[in-house]
């Protein structure tokens, strides 16, 4: 469909925006309908691209271009929240996220944290698509940002089908290699190392060269049509590289003052039939390893929320099935304190026990040690963030899609009882989808 309409009314709203309307943040927004805002996003030639969906059954698809503000700090991030608050009005949704290890060196082009305010939006719910143009006029000169607004509309194009996902044949390098990494979880499993570090999650980069690399949107797109029960992301910061996943694991979800978060950690496989299914289900409730894996994780979070907190809750274990894998999940609400902002909670949770360890700063310093690949964002923090409300996954089950090379990202947590073989057959579970999808499951 041709956006032709809703672009000549959102410029039609921009000329006529009265001076009296030129303050602090400004959204214009215009009915738009399209098949596939993914395809939609495809196509457009305005960087950033972010495309983000909450793994809630009424969630809102959002996919972004552009940044009226950008921001790598949550520092700068929180201030800009509060100083919009403090105006009053309708306030912004800000998108994006945070490296595992911001504080280590990450992934070329994706800086340690990074959010922004994007300039232009495309919301659907429930089958209804809404265009959006973001403006600020608080901190601006409005001819500027009205000129830069024009620019961004007037490149639009319309919405075309993605490209086919081709059948290229790739070299598969893992680092560490498997050798290395029974190694590395002897010396996690050694007692002398789980008396002062009872969890460490060691991952492993598995990269994929080919002549050419699949288009990371049509990726995502085929990804997430077996994926319903998990968030769904993308960001494009540069035209050549792209950070894309399917993750499972929520970091939180708040509402106002309302928090919630889970404790996600424990997991098998599939089974080939609905018997087998729930006897490893079954079984890994009961297993001795993955409840302790996944106690080492509700004990954190519980950890850190109480402080934050006048009230916090965890409910019972129970098992989530995803198209490859089972997880073990408890869901943990907390009501916060009055002043407590998303700065402060991101400085606190991520990254969780789930994909760091116990304690966290020994944890880190033996993942900093031994793991030569870099995590960059991979198991780090991606979402949406806004004064009222805020959703945040993280980023596990994902791929790093480059010039040369995709590389995807798998993370076990490595507690007494376990055994190299069975953690790195548990590895190879976990890419299972994105592996089917580029021909080599």
């Amino acid at each position: 469909m041709y956006l032709t309409d809703p672009i000549e009314a959102l410029k039609h709203q921009l000329d006529t925006l009265g001076e009296t309307a030129k303050k602090g943040f400004v959204r214009l927004n215009t009915p738009c309908q399209v098949d596939s805002l993914i395809g939609w996003l495809n196509v457009q030639s305005v960087l950033p691209h972010i495309y983000w969906k909450s793994r809630d059954a009424d969630a809102v698809e959002h996919v972004t271009l552009g940044a009226v503000k950008a921001f790598d700090s949550l520092v700068a991030l929180q201030a800009d929240l509060a100083a919009l608050a403090g105006i009053g009005g309708e306030q912004p949704d800000y998108f994006g996220g945070m490296a595992f290890d911001p504080d280590s060196p990450g992934w070329q082009h994706f800086p340690g944290c990074h959010f922004l305010l994007p300039r232009i939006e495309l919301r659907r719910q429930e089958g209804v698509g809404t265009l959006s143009l973001n403006l600020r006029f608080d901190d601006r000169c409005p001819d500027t940002e009205i000129a830069q607004a024009h620019a961004c509309l007037v490149v639009l194009k319309a919405e075309k089908a993605l490209p086919r996902l081709l059948p290229y044949i790739y070299q598969r390098e893992d680092r560490p290699a498997q050798r290395e990494w029974a190694a590395w979880v002897e010396r996690v499993t050694h007692p002398n190392h789980l008396g002062h570090t009872p969890k460490v999650v060691l991952s492993r980069q598995t990269c994929l060269t080919a002549p050419e690399m699949p288009n990371p949107w049509a990726l995502l797109a085929h990804w997430q049509a077996g994926a319903a029960d998990c968030f769904h992301f993308g960001i494009q910061l540069t035209p050549h590289e792209a950070f894309i996943g399917c993750p499972p694991e929520r970091l939180y979800k708040r509402e106002g003052r309302h928090l919630m978060t889970e404790a996600l950690a424990g997991t098998t496989r599939r089974g080939q039939d609905a018997q087998q299914d729930q006897a490893l289900a079954d079984a890994l409730l009961a297993d001795k390893k993955n409840s302790l894996e996944n106690q080492c994780v509700y004990q954190q979070l519980l950890t850190q929320l109480e402080p934050l907190s006048s009230q916090v809750q965890m409910g019972e274990a129970h098992i989530v099935k995803l198209r490859s894998v089972q997880h073990i999940r408890r869901l943990i609400h907390a009501e916060l304190h009055r002043d407590v902002t998303d700065q402060q909670l991101l400085a606190v949770l991520p990254p969780t026990p789930a994909v760091g360890g116990v304690p966290r700063e020994s944890a880190l310093a033996f993942i900093r040690q031994h793991e030569r690949h870099q995590r960059g964002w991979y198991a780090g923090v991606f979402g949406r963030i806004s004064h009222t409300s805020s959703d945040l996954a993280v980023a596990i089950r994902c791929a790093h899609i480059g010039p040369e090379a995709i590389r995807l990202y798998a993370g076990a947590g490595i507690v007494a009882g376990s055994q190299s073989d069975e953690e790195w057959r548990e590895l190879d579970t976990k890419i299972a989808d994105i592996m089917s999808l580029l021909g080599m499951g």
